[in-house]
């Protein structure tokens, strides 16, 4: 019999997971927006966050803040080298060759990361010492709350960015009208690299925030960003209030049929509704 307690448990377990589905999901809806296509070397950018981070901390000696701040960084660095390497010197336009180039890329990404950090399991501290907190009757570990705290920041930055600086204006309007800001003179390259960056460090954050809670290695984020894509497909792809939407939707549904289920269930339950929702709203929730 489970109590009222037992839900809020898992309450905040789905909102651990949706807001890691959330911020990998913003990432894919930024690319789109800006190139049209579906980047599947995020999932990569989330492993490369954990990586990065364990050398920060554990080859560098950097404290955890500091170690926090250049992983991101790094793989934000990482994902504008992807744009401006492995993507523009394309001949193509089509947007199926630039998603098959991304999975190349993907491919690629996760061959380095494993000669340079092995197949071995690792782990990464939490940002804080992990002293459970008990509320109103649920425990919570200190980096779930990181996790969701800084989350929101991520959000609230990205608005910010979109909808108050020059440069967040312009990677609006090419989403809105890409030939029309072309001929106004708003340069494509630095668009495309700009939104590579900021789908990095999205990926990049969510490993960092994700692997204390989970185990780290240079395919974790295979699993969790398919699940990012899904969400972004729930939520309506391109965008971003969806995103948020369908990340939270999907970590709330897992852990609940996860905890009245069965954990063998979490999955299937989740893609289903996905599925149903899909049938009633092709374009997602807040799909336009």
């Amino acid at each position: 019999m489970h109590t009222t307690q037992d839900l809020l448990q898992f309450i905040f377990s789905g909102l651990t997971s949706g807001a890691v589905y959330a911020l990998i999901a913003l990432g894919f809806c930024v690319v789109n927006n800006t190139m049209g296509i579906v980047n599947f070397v995020q999932v990569d950018f989330v492993s490369l966050g954990g990586m990065l981070m364990f050398s920060a901390l554990f080859a560098v000696g950097l404290p955890m803040i500091p170690g926090l701040l250049l992983a991101v960084a790094g793989v934000a660095l990482l994902a504008m080298l992807v744009e401006r390497v492995g993507l523009r010197p394309s001949r193509s336009d089509h947007h199926l060759v630039l998603i098959f180039l991304t999975v190349g890329l993907s491919i690629i990404l996760r061959g380095i990361m494993k000669l340079i950090w092995g197949k071995n399991r690792m782990a990464l501290p939490p940002l804080t010492p992990d002293n459970p907190i008990h509320i109103w009757g649920a425990t919570v570990l200190p980096q779930t709350l990181w996790l969701l705290l800084l989350t929101c920041v991520a959000i609230a930055l990205l608005t910010w960015f979109f909808y108050r600086t020059s440069l967040g204006l312009s990677m609006r309007a090419v989403a809105s009208n890409p030939t029309a800001a072309a001929v106004v003179g708003i340069p494509p390259g630095r668009i495309r690299m700009t939104s590579y960056a900021i789908a990095g460090a999205l990926g990049g954050l969510a490993g960092v925030l994700v692997t204390p809670i989970t185990t780290l290695s240079y395919d974790v984020g295979v699993l969790l960003g398919l699940k990012g894509f899904a969400a972004a497909i729930l939520g309506g792809f391109g965008s971003f209030p969806g995103a948020i939407l369908g990340g939270i939707g999907l970590g709330l549904l897992e852990s609940l049929s996860a905890g009245y289920l069965s954990s063998a269930y979490k999955d299937v339950v989740a893609f289903v509704v996905l599925l149903l929702v899909l049938f009633v709203r092709p374009r997602g929730l807040l799909g336009k």
